[in-house]
């Protein structure tokens, strides 16, 4: 592939969504389709939201022109699943749709991927003792991954810059192992997406001129990202002698790229199901709302610590998984998903906790201050007495 494929696709994607963004904020504007704050929310201000329409139409300019690079017309088979996306995202952002709603329009959106061949997973080449699998359960594996990974990624994009920079890691990830691999389409396609996203994050950090991708932007993002999880998993054994990991690796390196939006979720879900509450149901019990509430760090600290991490965990499985077997990471996973897991229960990490501690933090400090002026008053008066009483002997 000529090198400046790769350059047009990224600086073309990135041109066409940071132009267009500011006609975006303007309509938007104009139209008073704006994100008001609410109990839990991140933003203090109505903000514009709907900044992931610039990537629907990016991304189908790039198909038109990738259309002739897929071995199995991967292209035509994006376009009806973004759409769909498209259409229901933009509902919910200018009318709030149901969970299930939406679930049912993703279950249709992967519909045409899992009807492409270039997606089949024929065997998991040995990861747990576990090889060839039949088309059925292909079919029910792989249509689970998926909306686990759109609804994944969904859920982080709650504090400014986050989904946007953990986005941009994952498929710089994506784009060197398709590009290492010799899959260009889909090289060129991560490259199209990470363009719109350093876009998109200048404007969605920026004071003045921000925006919000709203879940037009995120089904979208996610959709592309499971898309792709779902080919490196179907790579054939060949292609992975290029890569720095062992092919029986493969579902850990995925699990590892995913990490931050994968455990995130897993605990959000396990800590509203404990209590007894829908797993889709709102709170503020986000990884990236404690490291705001109780940290006290700002929202483009804590997107990069946690974007950091990503990198980080991905870079330490990819070493592990070139010499180490699949048990051995599993084990090293399993204890890093419990020490995390521990570590957010040991401290009591959920929004409620945190704040009837602030409340009662408050309360102890207004009762030291009484006690101490009420201490200081009953001092005060003591001396006074004294000095009266001194007065009166002398005269």
């Amino acid at each position: 592939m000529p090198i400046y494929y790769p350059i047009l696709f990224f600086f073309g994607a990135y041109a066409l969504t940071y132009f267009t963004i500011p006609k975006i904020i303007g309509l938007v504007e104009y139209k008073n389709l704006m994100d008001s704050p609410n109990k839990r929310s991140s933003h203090i201000k109505i903000t514009p939201t709907l900044g992931g329409i610039s990537f629907f139409y990016t991304l189908i300019f790039a198909l038109f022109f990738l259309k002739g690079w897929g071995n199995y017309d991967e292209a035509i088979y994006f376009i009806p699943g973004l759409t769909i996306l498209f259409i229901v995202g933009l509902k919910d952002d200018l009318v709030v749709l149901s969970p299930y709603t939406k679930l049912i329009a993703q279950l249709c959106a992967i519909s045409f991927i899992l009807s492409n061949e270039s997606f089949m997973i024929h065997s998991l080449n040995g990861f747990l003792g576990i090889h060839e699998i039949p088309v059925y359960l292909y079919y029910g594996v792989a249509g689970f991954v998926m909306l686990t990974i759109i609804n994944a990624y969904n859920l982080i994009d709650g504090i400014d810059g986050l989904a946007a920079i953990v986005g941009s890691i994952i498929l710089i990830i994506y784009t060197t192992i398709f590009y290492i691999t010799g899959e260009y389409f889909f090289a060129l396609l991560c490259l199209t997406m990470n363009g719109c996203l350093i876009a998109f994050l200048s404007f969605n950090l920026s004071s003045n001129k921000k925006i919000f991708m709203g879940d037009t932007g995120s089904l979208i993002v996610g959709f592309i990202i499971s898309t792709l999880t779902l080919k490196f998993l179907a790579l054939s054994p060949e292609s992975y002698d290029s890569l720095p990991f062992l092919l029986e690796n493969a579902p850990l390196i995925a699990i590892s790229i995913l990490i931050v939006p994968l455990f995130d979720t897993a605990r959000v879900f396990t800590i509203r199901l404990a209590n007894k509450k829908s797993p889709f149901s709102p709170d503020r019990n986000h990884t990236h709302h404690i490291l705001i509430d109780y940290f006290k760090i700002s929202h483009q600290q804590a997107s990069f610590i946690i974007g950091g991490f990503n990198l980080i965990f991905v870079i330490l499985f990819v070493i592990l998984g070139s010499s180490s077997y699949n048990f051995y990471l599993v084990i090293v996973l399993i204890v890093t998903v419990i020490t995390l897991g521990y570590l957010f229960y040991r401290f009591d990490y959920s929004f409620a906790n945190i704040k009837r501690k602030i409340i009662f933090r408050k309360k102890v400090d207004k009762l030291k201050n009484e006690v101490k002026k009420g201490g200081e008053k009953l001092i005060h008066k003591k001396k006074n007495k004294k000095n009266k009483k001194n007065k009166n002997i002398s005269t």
